[in-house]
């Protein structure tokens, strides 16, 4: 397969999370090229890497007792306001995941690093292929090294939805996989994403048993409609081989604009019953809460999952006060840990 020519991310080790339900490209009508009925698991045939652990205090955590790690919505550009959301999360849980959106740029990596670990938090960095070519990748995990980061989310990355800066060419000059075995050879600790919810949903296991042979330490999972699907999920990973700790995702979502939110990504699946129950609650805001215990008590209780990543917007009401949630529902999942 010449990934160059038949994936608008010119990815090698597809497919991405962003498959549609109908097999289709999250770019374009196309049909995803490694999502196909004859498709199979691309394979990481090149070295192995590596074997041990760098120094993360996230993972050595995970060896001990389950783990939180919350997503890290911030005002664009606003230093005070990471600040304030940092300091606000820092406490609830063990990690933040700083994300990378197409439609929201904001600070380079090595600058967010260093701010998140200024106001007393532990961050793990997005990096995605879109709009960084091979050396620029280089320089930030360098940079990321310096700048004292505890691990970095190795992604190919959104495609920039259409109308979203037309302007500016897309790069994806390695996929998130390459990228990762990068990582790992720069000496990071290093996450990968999958999505078990998504199309083909039979080759999900073994393309992140591929992205452990990349150099992965560490699997953040998309969220999928229930608890069971994840178990099956992570038992079909581990007959596989995968011996690197999981983490699923908690939807976080307290009033109809942060659950449409997590709704509306490709890949990612959520119980409709379940937001509707939510949404027409007399308050809103604690059923959110309760039924984010609720979920991250059933993902907990699977073998093979090491901890939770509390996940979306948790408000509509702007991120100090989805900070707020989130660092509301990681205490009580700590202490219910």
């Amino acid at each position: 397969m010449s990934s160059a020519t038949s994936c608008p991310k010119a990815m090698t080790f597809g497919p991405c999370g962003g498959v549609r339900d109908d097999a289709s490209c999250e770019i374009d009508p196309r049909p995803c090229p490694f999502a196909g009925p004859a498709a199979d698991t691309v394979r990481w045939e090149r070295e192995l890497l590596p074997s041990t652990t760098p120094g993360s205090a996230l993972l050595e955590a995970a060896e001990h007792r389950p783990v939180v790690l919350t997503d890290l919505t911030i005002p664009a550009y606003d230093p005070d306001g990471l600040a304030e959301v940092t300091r606000t999360l820092a406490d609830s849980c063990d990690a933040v995941l700083v994300g990378e959106h197409q439609n929201r740029p904001d600070f380079p990596p090595t600058l967010m690093a260093a701010l998140i670990a200024q106001a007393g938090g532990v961050p793990w960095v997005t990096l995605a292929c879109r709009d960084r070519n091979r050396v620029v990748l280089e320089q930030e995990l360098a940079g990321l090294a310096v700048a004292g980061v505890d691990g970095v989310l190795c992604v190919t990355g959104d495609g920039r939805a259409q109308g979203v800066r037309p302007d500016v060419t897309q790069v994806f000059d390695l996929d998130g996989t390459q990228l990762a075995a990068l990582a790992a050879r720069a000496g990071h600790a290093v996450a990968v994403p999958e999505a078990p919810s998504a199309v083909p949903q039979r080759l999900r296991p073994a393309r992140l048993v591929q992205k452990q042979h990349a150099g992965a330490h560490l699997a953040v999972l998309n969220h999928v409609g229930t608890a069971e699907e994840v178990a099956t999920f992570v038992a079909a990973s581990r007959d596989l081989g995968l011996t690197i700790p999981v983490i699923a995702a908690v939807a976080l979502y307290t009033d109809e604009r942060s659950a449409r939110v997590l709704q509306n990504f490709p890949g990612l699946h959520l119980d409709p019953g379940q937001v509707a129950q939510v949404l027409g609650a007399a308050d809103v805001r604690s059923a959110g809460i309760e039924t984010a215990l609720d979920e991250a008590r059933a993902l907990l209780a699977i073998d093979g999952v090491a901890g939770v990543n509390l996940s979306g917007l948790a408000s509509g009401d702007g991120a100090l006060a989805g900070a707020q949630v989130k660092a509301e529902t990681g205490h009580l999942i700590r202490e219910g840990a």
